[in-house]
C-alpha cells in the first residue's frame, strides 16, 4: 500500500471523528500512541510494536489530514529529492 492510499484511506475512515475531535486533541492522541511505542521499545516486544508503531502511523496520517499535509508528497520533498 502507498502511504496516499493509506492516508486516503485514514481520511475516508476517520476524518470526520477527527475534525470534531480537533487538531490539538487528536494531536494528543498521536503523542500518546507515542508514548505507548516508546514502551513497546524498551521491552522489546515485538508484537506491541508492530501494533504501535501502525497505530502512530494511522495517527500521524489522521494529523496530516487535519492540517491538510500530503504525506507522501512531503516526505518525497524531504527525503528524496536529488539536491541535498
Amino acid at each position: 500500500m502507498e502511504i496516499k492510499a493509506a492516508q486516503e484511506y485514514i481520511k475516508s475512515t476517520y476524518y470526520e471523528r477527527d475534525s470534531t475531535r480537533g487538531l490539538y486533541s487528536t494531536f494528543t492522541w498521536f503523542v500518546e500512541e507515542v508514548g505507548e511505542l516508546a514502551d513497546a521499545l524498551i521491552k522489546l516486544d515485538k508484537e506491541s510494536l508492530e501494533e504501535e508503531l501502525a497505530d502512530v502511523f494511522a495517527w500521524l496520517l489522521s494529523v496530516a489530514n487535519l492540517v491538510g499535509v500530503d504525506l507522501e508528497e512531503a516526505f518525497r520533498k524531504k527525503y528524496l529529492t536529488t539536491e541535498k
